[in-house]
């Protein structure tokens, strides 16, 4: 969901309510491009955060503690000047557009009431956090944009705001059907979903879809193929969406799809998600900070984790290749015995054979049939010269074979072991799990050795999750081998459970013991957890090992998280975030 004008308006409408009458106590500059607010009202203390990121600009309240500069930058302190103890006294969205205006009256330097504005632009990358006196002129902003930067407007310190160039664009507020219709009629070569959210502010694609689907409308239909039925229905639907947001009737949701991954937030009811899982929060900017928090973590976490990824990937792809060649190879000398066959059939036969033939053909006696086979010679060889030829081949082929048993062995092994810290690499939910998977890496030869003292992994050990089963049970999982050797070997008592992925890499997963037999319900759901963290995450129909940890055994010198188990049952379990929404989490 673009942070649109219906998202602003849904957050207005809900902060407004709180903040308006309220004094601004504290201001802080955590980021280059981002302004907390500290304000109490009413007896109540909120932090609203206002933020010019080009990648992500936003506008909510917030809950989260943030680390601030121990020398506030110039525009927080021109902040504190003007805002500091000031009374916020109205907040708008001038024509319906991605623009905030925060009223705060103060005091100024002579005793007199001033009223200030602090402007917060949500344009992409063209986004800005403006404050201006009482005559709208521009006392500092968080970018400074001069005309070397935009040949449209300057927006400098002492100099008048003027609004971002209008887009030519209706203010949806305004919406009547003759407007409609004629908007409609200038955009007949345009599809419908196009027409709407190109036709008025603060209407995202996905509220312009939203709008046909509820008209029941094809979003990608062209205007010129709709009947003037259609164009009556879908300015209905908008019509109806445009009364909710004038009567504040929003209703924030978290979408989800089938599996339980986030694909979008809305501040108003998404009818054409309705097969999607719906999470329906009480408050915008709860649902707000929660979906950014949760995209904002992933994409640190991968942003982390994406030197771990490329030289794991690498080496698992040298397995691969190394595979391929050995694989080659075998089909090169799969016909040793055939060597060695014709070795001592020229042997045997070695007076009937005369020095100069090129091929010469023989009996089989190895054979039932005693089958005649043609078997090629070296002229310039004598007949013992081409038997001894063969023997050596044969001796070499079987010599080669002999050693790839122990390569092929030993390349599948950490070819599984290279996938199992790629699974728990995507399993990763702090640092400290990506640093003890990068220590792993380093132990076992993947990563260069750094000298003693520098860069010295952090003592503190990361922990592995834990969760609650339905039926009260802790279920314990290791997030990466340091701790999947930790809770199996180390952690877990002969009669717990143990569950692993059948053959695919993954977590060792732990329920504990409480002296009765376990439940059905658990061990499905400690099974659905072994298969979302694996390697077949989003898979259906898993196949996942399971019995007592006093099964399960370490071999010597077996890699990290490498284990072998017997008497073991297997289940089939699907494998999606659907269980880790279900169980409560410790």
């Amino acid at each position: 969901m673009a942070f649109d004008g219906i998202t602003i308006s849904a957050l207005i409408s809900e902060i407004k309510d709180k903040i308006v009458g309220g004094r601004i106590d504290k201001i802080y500059q955590p980021e280059n491009d981002e302004i907390i607010l500290s304000i109490r009202s009413f007896g109540n203390a909120y932090k609203l955060l206002l933020t010019a990121n080009p990648s992500n600009p936003k506008f909510h309240f917030t809950k989260e503690s943030r680390s601030n500069p121990l020398n506030p930058p110039l525009f927080c302190m021109v902040m504190r000047k003007h805002l500091q103890s000031g009374k916020i006294v109205n907040i708008e969205q001038p024509d319906f557009d991605r623009i905030i205006n925060i009223y705060v009256e103060s005091i100024n330097e002579l005793g007199d009431y001033s009223t200030k504005k602090l402007v917060l632009e949500i344009m992409g990358r063209h986004s800005n956090l403006i404050l201006t006196d009482e005559n709208n002129i521009i006392l500092d902003c968080i970018k400074h944009i001069n005309h070397d930067k935009s040949s449209v407007r300057e927006v400098l310190p002492g100099k008048e705001y003027i609004l971002p160039p209008a887009q030519d664009k209706c203010n949806t507020l305004d919406l009547d059907y003759n407007n409609f219709k004629n908007n409609f009629n200038k955009c007949l070569n345009k599809k419908a979903q196009a027409m709407i959210y190109q036709s008025y502010t603060g209407i995202s694609p996905v509220v312009a879809s939203e709008i046909c689907n509820r008209s029941n409308v094809d979003s990608s239909t062209f205007c010129e193929s709709l009947n003037d039925n259609d164009c009556d229905n879908i300015y209905k639907a908008f019509l109806e969406v445009v009364i909710d947001i004038k009567n504040n009737k929003f209703a924030p949701q978290l979408i989800k799809n089938e599996v339980g991954k986030i694909v979008d937030f809305s501040p108003i009811n998404m009818t054409q998600f309705s097969t999607f899982n719906i999470q329906h929060y009480s408050s915008m900017s709860e649902l707000v900070e929660d979906f950014y928090r949760t995209r904002d973590f992933t994409y640190r976490i991968n942003q982390k984790t994406q030197d771990l990824k490329k030289l794991v990937s690498q080496n698992i792809e040298r397995c691969v290749r190394k595979k391929e060649i050995q694989i080659k190879t075998l089909k090169d000398i799969e016909n040793r015995d055939e060597l060695r066959l014709w070795g001592e059939l020229i042997t045997a036969n070695i007076y009937s054979i005369k020095k100069g033939m090129t091929t010469v053909k023989l009996s089989n006696f190895y054979s039932e049939n005693y089958e005649t086979i043609t078997i090629p010679l070296d002229g310039n060889k004598t007949p013992a010269e081409n038997a001894q030829k063969y023997f050596k081949a044969y001796n070499k082929a079987k010599r080669t074979f002999d050693a790839l048993q122990d390569q092929i062995k030993s390349n599948d092994e950490e070819l599984e072991y290279l996938e199992g810290v790629l699974a728990s690499v995507g399993n990763c939910t702090e640092e400290q799990d990506i640093k003890e998977i990068r220590q792993e890496l380093r132990e076992n030869g993947y990563i260069k050795k750094i000298k003693a003292g520098k860069g010295k992994v952090s003592q503190k050990k990361s922990k592995p999750l834990h969760f609650i089963s339905s039926d009260g049970y802790d279920i314990f999982v290791g997030k990466n081998n340091f701790q999947n050797d930790e809770l199996t070997l180390k952690i877990a008592r002969p009669r717990d459970m143990w569950f692993h992925t059948k053959n695919i890499p993954g977590s060792h997963v732990i329920v504990i013991y409480k002296g009765e037999d376990f439940p059905n319900t658990t061990l499905t759901e400690a099974a659905e957890l072994a298969a979302y963290y694996s390697k077949a995450q989003d898979t259906p129909l898993v196949p996942v090992d399971y019995t007592e940890k006093k099964n399960v055994k370490k071999p010597n010198g077996a890699k990290p998280g490498m284990v072998i188990y017997e008497t073991n049952k297997t289940a089939y379990v699907d494998s999606n975030d659907k269980i880790i929404n279900k169980l409560q989490q410790k």
